[in-house]
């Protein structure tokens, strides 16, 4: 997998970019606020059709601008896929090899993509959300079909909300329509959860292993899953259907009380332990980021395994927050691998070998220059 070009017009401050891809690695170098994390989020944004820093596609478009478009040619074993992201003012267009895909579901996965940023250390001490998102974005890169039934998820948890809401309320006196909810809820639920457990089951033993590595075989890192259910991943499809609905039937009340859905899918956490320690309560931040560290590794590694193809890494300002030890390994783990594109403030730090193979460019204010 590697991305061959990349063009984009009116995306956040670049007003125009034309860029060939070939090698594989390429260092976008300049001042903060000058638009590298721009770049890279446009890959990401190619490869998952939304953007990591913000949930509006609006605040994608150049200021003073309707309209932006991210291009890019990938080369797929020997086939070459033209990707297209269409944003505008009334919504966004996915395309792929110029048929537009009417379902995201239908284009994820045609361009896998790990990106790596210093907010991924809310990853290990961030909230649950945070962790949920994390691994929802993951698994869907590798599973349309959840990124199906996420998508109905989310629909149904607002149809249910609002009809909670409006019986306790006494709006609405028929209460036959929160029992069909409840069916539809624990049908997607447990796709939902054994999807997670078989992914987080892959990506826990890849983790382990890069973990122990990182820590010169010190650390030992453990990935838990933490339903909101009393669920286990050695349940099988009615054990689990049948723990949801009857904790649906104790909090009914509770539900009614407060207006929406206490629990599901949408409620659960991850839980990260090195020896054996919490590290979201009492990991130090190098603990912390060695075990992000180790996430995003692992994720380059289960990618491959479930597809046959390595994702683009995105590295974003990241190597000048990780020590020499870390650095090593992570570029180590990537050589010869993985297409990889950086930003960084400046070249400091990078070994020569590595500047040698790369791509180097200059970024001022939205304006990309290689470097000679």
């Amino acid at each position: 997998m590697r991305v061959e070009s990349l063009e984009l017009k009116q995306y956040r401050n670049i007003a125009q970019l034309e860029l060939a891809c070939p090698e594989e690695l390429h260092l976008f170098v300049g001042p903060n606020a000058q638009g590298k994390t721009n770049i890279l989020e446009s890959f990401y944004v190619l490869a998952l059709g939304k953007s990591h820093r913000t949930r509006s596609h609006k605040e994608l478009i150049r200021f003073g601008e309707h309209r932006a478009t991210l291009k890019a040619k990938v080369k797929k074993d020997e086939q070459l896929l033209r990707l297209e992201v269409q944003l505008s003012e009334k919504g966004k267009k996915v395309s792929r090899n110029g048929v537009e895909q009417p379902k995201l579901s239908r284009y994820i996965g045609s361009l896998p993509a790990v990106l790596f940023a210093p907010e991924d250390l809310a990853i290990v001490k961030g909230s649950p959300q945070i962790r949920r998102r994390f691994l929802d974005m993951e698994i869907g890169q590798v599973s349309p079909a959840y990124v199906h039934n996420l998508t109905q998820l989310g629909k149904l948890l607002s149809q249910r909300n609002s009809l909670l809401k409006q019986l306790a309320q006494k709006r609405v006196y028929q209460s036959e329509l929160l029992e069909v909810l409840d069916d539809q809820l624990i049908q997607l639920s447990v796709h939902i959860w054994k999807k997670r457990y078989r992914f987080l089951d892959s990506l826990s033993e890849w983790a382990k292993k890069i973990h122990w590595a990182i820590t010169q075989d010190k650390e030992e890192l453990a990935v838990e899953y933490l339903p909101s259910v009393a669920i286990s991943p050695r349940m099988e499809d009615g054990d689990l259907a049948e723990s949801l609905r009857g904790e649906l039937k104790r909090l009914r009340e509770k539900e009614l009380m407060r207006g929406t859905t206490l629990i599901g899918p949408h409620r659960d956490d991850l839980r990260l332990l090195a020896n054996g320690l919490d590290l979201h309560t009492f990991g130090s931040q190098g603990q912390q980021r060695t075990a992000a560290l180790s996430l995003k590794l692992a994720e380059i590694e289960l990618i491959y395994q479930e597809t046959g193809h390595y994702p683009i890494l995105l590295l974003d300002d990241v190597l000048s927050e990780l020590d020499d030890s870390r650095k090593t390994h992570l570029l180590e783990a990537i050589r010869g691998r993985v297409q990889t594109f950086v930003t960084t403030t400046g070249l400091d730090g990078i070994d020569a070998e590595t500047l040698t193979r790369a791509r180097i460019y200059q970024v001022r204010q939205g304006t990309i220059q290689e470097q000679g």
